[in-house]
């Protein structure tokens, strides 16, 4: 019956073989090569895409071992015994893993999974080999990226440590995601600082904390970890730090624009031959951390938007992890110093000073200054070293982050050098920061310095920092005599405080001795210098601090030198009241009287002065009550209305609720209320109550506006 049948059915299957096979070579998606008995390739399909990447149709007639030598192929022996064995012993192999690159364009690259398969006659006579490539490349790279995401889940963020962290970052994406990756973040962020994602005036100093290079472990990049720089202009590096916009370079070549063989980042480019990079910045919770910067050099393939992608959850995944590490160095910092204090928003340092700073990377990291915004439109500048040796940029950043909350407590300087030093004398612990090995004692040197441009007094504390300079309106140059205490964390703790009283529009030069390292002149020398180089007046102070920076600095510093100018500001007459009422009941309405008549005269909104009178009221009246002396009101007007209470009494009053049948109590309550911040600071003969209130907010009368209006 079958043989009866088969006349009748043939039509039916007549060509079908034929239709097949065409399909195979002209539209299947898989790659189809046929090689005869002797593997000469006599056939291949046209429409595979492996095809289309790799003109294997140009070999046809070449032999195995020459189609296989025209491509980068991983172990071409490997796939010639595999190719024999099949045709030898006619059991196929399936899902034989094939990584090809071309030659001629090595950024080209598939994986192909390849199934080798013997043909044959009916009769068993061997015709030669099939083989069917499926393009796995997709698939293995989707493979790949999700375990490297699950990696960095698993590896990054195991300590509360910004070094260690960065380097836990570093060695899960390289060689993994790229040849080489660094890690900067912004100089603040080690001292627990948050920079904010819309800050316009964001300080562009980063230290570098991260570092991974396929060329070895021993390999240092520019900089190396622990040293400061900056971003050149005109450079990826400033657009992405300044727009926070990810940026895909997917071809770099040496005659790139902005890039400078005499810079020693762009030369380490040029000399490694990377053709490719990632610049993605690291952020959360909208603070802005630094930057991750990706390069490819050895790896042939070029970066493309899926690597983009990838580098970006990576990083996502690291910031939040650098930015738990902040978190806790800034608290760990504070509590180890004091508890409570009165926490506020930062404010502007311009009132009292211009500053003007240039630095000097070496490698070796530990130099360090910072301008802190103080009550009473004053600034504290401070300026130190890390000693080489101890325990590094961990214990640099912990300093730092103590010094500003010792500042927000509004000390003196030499009582923030005391403390300083019972902080940097303690023995640290294994969960110190990085850099700092356990019973490790910090050694630094500091200088404080604070300037009041209301009374133009400039006081100032040492532990072993060279002594500021002070160059005069007209050209002047003078050492300040500063008394160096001993180096934070060496010796007896004694800090003896230096005061002076600065001319209008004088200068103050902060620097380090890594500055003068093998300068021709010696310290003695050093005014006379500086006095001609300030002969003629620069075009601004920032021309002059690169200026004294180039005469001063040798070419290539021992370690990171800085310099920092701060030409002092000074609150004139029209800007600034004070009186001095004697310590007696009738004082508080004298001093309210007065007060609201200096801030009429100032044109400010009526709510701002009916505010401002009760705080002075409750002020003076918590004077009069709790000291003895005479009591002196000072009112400033700056960016927001200062009012300050002076008395001889060291006792500092605290916030408390009074109930509804205390007869007083309520003073500082009230004052808190109308003001957004307020304070205590030690004075020289007692104590000084300040309160702070904003401007912005409530706009000063039209002086034309008729009455009501």
């Amino acid at each position: 019956m079958v043989g009866e049948d088969q006349p009748d059915n043939r039509p039916a299957y007549d060509g079908l073989g034929d239709a097949v096979l065409d399909a195979l070579f002209s539209q299947s998606p898989m790659g189809l090569h046929v090689y005869d008995r002797e593997l000469r390739l006599v056939r291949v399909n046209t429409a595979a895409r492996l095809l289309r990447e790799f003109p294997v149709a140009q070999l046809l007639g070449r032999s195995l071992p020459e189609v296989l030598q025209s491509f980068d192929i991983t172990d071409p022996a490997a796939v010639e015994r595999t190719a024999h064995r099949v045709l030898e012993t006619g059991r196929p192999e399936l899902d034989f893993r094939l990584r090809i690159r071309d030659r001629r364009n090595p950024a080209i690259e598939a994986v192909a999974s390849v199934a080798l398969f013997r043909l044959q006659r009916a009769d068993g006579t061997v015709l030669g080999l099939a083989a069917a490539l499926t393009d796995v490349t997709a698939r293995l790279r989707a493979e790949a990226e999700l375990r490297l995401l699950n990696e960095a889940a698993l590896r990054i963020g195991t300590t509360l440590d910004v070094f260690r962290t960065a380097a836990e970052f570093c060695e899960v994406v390289s060689p993994a995601l790229a040849d080489t990756v660094t890690v900067d973040v912004y100089d603040a962020v080690l001292r627990g600082q948050a920079p904010a994602a819309d800050a316009v005036d964001r300080d562009r100093t980063v230290r570098r904390v991260g570092y991974r290079s396929g060329a070895g472990p021993d390999q240092q990049g520019v900089p190396v970890v622990g040293e400061l720089g900056v971003y050149p202009p005109g450079t990826p590096y400033r657009t992405v730090q300044d727009t926070l916009a990810p940026k895909l370079l997917r071809r770099l070549r040496s005659d790139t624009h902005w890039l400078n063989p005499s810079r020693k980042r762009d030369a380490r480019i040029l000399r490694a031959g990377v053709h490719s990079m990632l610049l993605v910045p690291i952020r959360a919770r909208d603070v802005v951390l630094g930057l991750a910067c990706f390069y490819r050099w050895r790896n042939p393939t070029p970066f493309d938007h899926r690597d983009l992608d990838l580098a970006q959850q990576l990083t996502t995944r690291a910031g939040q992890c650098l930015d738990n590490a902040r978190l806790y160095g800034r608290e760990r910092s504070a509590a180890r110093i004091l508890t409570g204090g009165f926490p506020h928003a930062k404010v502007s340092v311009d009132t009292a000073v211009e500053l003007a700073r240039t630095h000097l990377p070496a490698g070796t990291g530990g130099g360090w200054f910072d301008a802190i915004p103080l009550s009473g439109s004053r600034v504290a500048l401070v300026a130190g070293d890390t000693i080489s040796g101890t325990s590094g940029p961990g214990a640099m950043g912990e300093l730092r982050a103590a010094i500003e909350v010792l500042a927000d407590l509004d000390l003196p300087p030499d009582e923030i050098l005391q403390r300083l030093h019972d902080l940097a004398s303690r023995p640290s612990t294994p969960t110190d920061a990085a850099g700092s090995a356990a019973g490790d004692v910090t050694t630094a040197t500091c200088l404080c310095l604070v300037y009041d441009p209301v009374s133009h007094l400039c006081t100032i504390a040492s532990a072993g920092h060279p002594p500021p300079l002070l160059v005069h309106p007209g050209g002047h140059v003078e050492p300040l005599d500063v008394a160096a205490g001993p180096p934070l964390g060496h010796g007896l703790a004694h800090f003896r405080l230096t005061e002076r009283v600065l001319p209008e529009g004088s200068t103050l030069l902060i620097y380090n001795t890594a500055l003068l390292a093998g300068s021709a002149g010696t310290g003695s020398s050093l005014p006379g210098r500086l006095k001609d180089l300030f002969a003629v007046a620069p075009s601004s102070l920032q021309a002059a601090c690169d200026m004294v920076a180039d005469a001063l600095a040798p070419e290539q510093p021992p370690r990171d030198a800085y310099l920092l100018l701060a030409r002092t500001r000074t609150l004139d007459e029209s800007r600034t009241s004070a009186w001095t009422f004697p310590n007696a009941p009738e004082s508080a309405s004298r001093a309210r009287k007065r007060a609201v008549a200096q801030l009429a005269e100032w044109g400010l909104a009526q709510e701002v002065i009916d505010d401002t009178a009760l705080v002075v009221s409750e002020l003076v009246t918590n004077s009069v009550r709790y000291a003895g002396g005479p009591i002196q009101l000072r009112l400033i007007r700056d960016r927001s209305l200062l009012c300050e209470v002076t008395d001889d009494s060291n006792a500092s009053p605290h916030l408390r609720r009074a109930l509804a049948t205390d007869e007083n109590g309520r003073g500082l309550f009230i004052t808190a209320q109308l003001t957004q911040r307020w304070g205590v600071r030690p004075s020289g003969r007692g104590k000084t109550l300040w309160a702070e209130r904003s401007l912005a907010s409530v706009p000063a009368p039209d002086p034309g506006a008729p009455p009501g209006a």
